[in-house]
């Protein structure tokens, strides 16, 4: 028997942190996604523990700055691509300027220094993976879903989609409709 699973990871992330943060009764509070304030010090000990119990779910402390802000910029690039409605009209990289208050030259600097891609590749990857789940899960349209993520066309929508997963979105579709087709049957 298979199960299909939806899941939203940034709830699924938060509840984890709450969890191991109160077993160790630590005083937090949670901020924006991937930040938590720690009220008091924590021991080192405890401080390990925590690190050791997040890393069972492949959760990890950033202690680097410049690391941080890969995060920082990974995070604000997910919130964009799956936490808003419709992704916002102004250029990405005024976006990402103004949410981090850094010059975008320099986010993008960091960004492909530590991750050795750029960050309008991450950002393709992302959208193509929102678009998947919007296709799959919410029935959309390419033209919907066109919208939804701000392409020029769904020509274009369809050619990246393409470049990144090797199908075209309607062959993708296919394929997951005859997979749940074939799992309800066996």
């Amino acid at each position: 028997m298979k199960l299909y699973i939806k899941y939203d990871i940034n709830l699924a992330c938060r509840v984890i942190l709450q969890e191991q943060l109160d077993a160790l009764q630590i005083k937090y509070e949670l901020m924006e996604f991937g930040e938590i304030d720690i009220a008091d010090s924590v021991s080192d000990d405890s401080f390990t523990q925590l690190q050791n119990n997040l890393a069972r779910y492949g959760i990890e402390i950033i202690n680097n700055q410049k690391s941080q802000l890969v995060q920082r910029i990974k995070d604000t690039i997910i919130e964009m691509i799956y936490e808003k409605d419709k992704l916002p009209t102004s250029t990405i990289s005024n976006y990402l300027a103004d949410q981090l208050n850094l010059s975008y030259g320099y986010i993008a600097n960091v960004f492909s220094e530590y991750t050795y891609t750029s960050i309008e590749n991450f950002i393709i990857i992302q959208k193509i993976e929102r678009a998947k789940k919007l296709i799959v899960e919410d029935g959309l349209t390419l033209t919907e879903v066109s919208y939804k993520l701000n392409y020029s066309s769904v020509a274009y929508l369809s050619a990246q989609f393409k470049k990144v997963t090797g199908l075209t979105p309607s062959s993708f579709k296919r394929i997951i409709d005859k997979r749940r087709e074939l799992s309800h049957n066996v």
